[in-house]
């Protein structure tokens, strides 16, 4: 069995327990500049046609999704309802991803945003949906790491090495799933799925982090001493538009809380549904580390996901590893043709046997709730069947190298970092694969 080096109490927070790779971390920030993270979004476009739609990919400089399509459903004087998209990104960044309007082609082409490039726009027939996507591209550079750039770099390939002979890297949810700055997504989840409306959505207004602005922490320590909501709205900061729908709401019905969540966006509601799951998923990844369960080959009782049409893992197909099938799927899975699995726990969850469903099954029960909670009925377009997802996420053409003169702005302030740049799948996180070369303390530095 490895040792595996132990993680920093606030990844432990959201169920992140170890690090994989035996190496020192170089430490290091991440996104000093928005330019030190690029995102390429590698979408199924959908067919350019004559129909009621326009598809658009666009670049951003600095936009967190949600923000962006609020703002561009106001510009293009349409809702929000109506900007469909595949997969949501982080704002410190400059990505490029794949939207869908109701609207006319000239609509999208004529509409101007600062830091917003639209690359290319087509009439389609076709909508889009969260997951449409195969994965992304990634281009991010590390600064600030405290140590020579050259002893960084060896100590980075070292790590790399490491991961290449696994097959990949634990497929973790990174911090993003949870809130960078503020990361209580899983919290509000689990007081959503328990039927806890006013205190999920007392959490969302009132808790403080250290790592918010001291405007935002005194705003939301007055509103939870005053109770005022009308008075909130005139005293919140605007950059939290989210909790000012919810204040908006409750100004006029204080006690209807679960009208107030449905305020938000419907991707956000799901993502503290998700939060939830992936932060039970990603004790049972730590659980699994710390048993000796390998996680680049099934032990019987595994689920093991099958391989999509893209080459992808189907989180809905799999088949049980015994005795007799375990030899062919350790083939399968070092050609990363089929994938071992933990549960993303839902209403209709099958949980694995034998030791790996022991470990799953005692996480799940530590939480003292029932997979029945995941039906929402107030919040029925929040509950949640569950799924499976595979526990190594395997990364492509990773390449490693020193970062200097790559910076946009010749002016910015910013020191020689490491450049990586890779590929992973969809719904698998950049920050996941870069923790196992900084293994950084602070949340913030991811």
């Amino acid at each position: 069995m490895k040792d595996f080096s132990p993680a920093g109490a606030r990844e432990k927070g959201i169920g992140i327990e170890y690090f994989f790779t035996s190496t020192e971390g170089v430490g290091g920030r991440l996104r000093t500049i928005p330019e030190d993270f690029r995102v390429i979004e590698k979408s199924d476009m959908p067919l350019e046609a004559p129909g009621h739609f326009t598809a658009a990919v666009i670049t951003s400089k600095n936009w967190e999704t949600n923000r962006l399509i609020r703002i561009m459903a106001r510009k293009l004087r349409i809702s929000r309802r109506n900007i469909m998209f595949c997969g949501t990104k982080d704002k410190r960044a400059i990505t490029t991803q794949l939207f869908v309007f109701h609207t006319t082609l000239e609509n999208v082409q004529s509409m101007w945003l600062t830091d917003i490039i639209v690359e290319k726009a087509y009439s389609t027939h076709k909508r889009v949906n969260i997951g449409d996507l195969f994965g992304n591209k990634f281009e991010v550079v590390l600064r600030s790491m405290g140590q020579p750039i050259e002893t960084c770099r060896e100590i980075a390939d070292e790590a790399a090495g490491q991961l290449r002979d696994l097959g990949g890297f634990p497929n973790f949810f990174g911090i993003q799933r949870f809130g960078a700055v503020r990361p209580i997504t899983h919290k509000i989840g689990r007081l959503i799925v328990e039927g806890e409306f006013k205190k999920a959505v007392d959490s969302y207004l009132f808790d403080m982090v250290e790592n918010e602005s001291e405007e935002t922490m005194e705003a939301r320590l007055r509103l939870k001493t005053e109770q005022n909501y009308a008075e909130a709205l005139v005293y919140f900061p605007d950059h939290l538009g989210f909790e000012k729908a919810i204040l908006n709401h409750l100004a006029v019905n204080p006690d209807d809380h679960v009208e107030a969540l449905k305020q938000l966006p419907k991707n956000l509601l799901m993502m503290f549904i998700h939060a939830y799951q992936s932060y039970i998923f990603n004790k049972m990844l730590s659980r699994r580390m710390s048993q000796g369960l390998p996680l680049n080959e099934p032990v019987p009782g595994d689920m093991v996901l099958k391989m999509d049409k893209h080459g992808l893992p189907d989180h809905r197909n799999w088949v049980m590893a015994d005795a007799d099938n375990i030899p062919k799927l350790t083939k399968l899975i070092g050609k990363q043709k089929a994938f071992v699995s933990a549960a993303l726990v839902g209403y209709e969850t099958e949980f694995a046997g034998g030791e790996p469903g022991e470990v799953e099954r005692k996480i799940f029960e530590a939480e003292k709730i029932e997979q029945k909670v995941f039906i929402i009925p107030k919040l029925e377009r929040m509950s949640s069947k569950g799924t499976r997802r595979e526990i190594l996420s395997p990364f492509g053409n990773l390449e490693i190298s020193v970062a200097e003169g790559i910076v946009d702005d010749p002016d910015a302030d910013v020191n020689p970092g490491l450049l990586f740049k890779f590929d992973l799948n969809k719904g698998c996180y950049a920050t996941t694969l870069l923790r196992e070369f900084m293994k950084s303390e602070s949340l913030l530095d991811y």
